[in-house]
């Protein structure tokens, strides 16, 4: 990792930032995964809380976001105590440095800061093991989202 410039993650907190996040959206889910554009980017995006992480010289490396209150309701089974973590996605060049890892963390950190006591996720099966090792746990039967077959999990907050 030495020579690797450092980065940060951070709440996404301008139009700019949000812009970042929607790039490596759009990278990630529409050019490698073949995802529609139009199904990518919801109404969800407006009140969530993105966060992205930044390489020093100013290089997006990944997103994610945070849905909680109503917004979070359909995908959580309808309590509000618990928020959804979704469109985690790591440009390729940025893979394999933790910053997948540090964004949960950090999307985890802003559902705290809310009084929310879980996260549930929508994973792909191949990222399960990424995210039993974070912590979270898998219910409920395999489904298709976006043609992608995905499970739901879920870790509990610890304060």
């Amino acid at each position: 990792m030495s020579g690797t410039p450092a980065y940060v993650v951070r709440v996404a907190e301008d139009p700019a930032d949000r812009e970042a996040c929607f790039a490596v959206r759009k990278e990630v889910f529409v050019g490698e995964q073949g995802v529609p554009e139009d199904i990518e980017y919801d109404a969800h995006d407006a009140g969530a809380v993105h966060v992205l992480a930044v390489r020093e010289d100013g290089v997006t490396l990944g997103t994610g976001r945070l849905l909680h209150g109503a917004q979070a309701a359909a995908k959580t089974g309808g309590d509000p105590s618990v928020g959804s973590l979704g469109r985690l996605a790591v440009t390729r060049r940025a893979r394999g440095l933790g910053v997948g890892a540090a964004l949960v963390r950090a999307i985890e950190d802003a559902a705290r800061a809310r009084g929310l006591t879980a996260v549930d996720l929508h994973a792909q099966t191949h990222a399960l093991g990424f995210y039993e090792r974070l912590g979270y746990r898998v219910y409920g039967p395999e489904f298709p989202d976006a043609g992608i077959p995905h499970r739901a999990m879920r870790r509990a907050l610890q304060r």
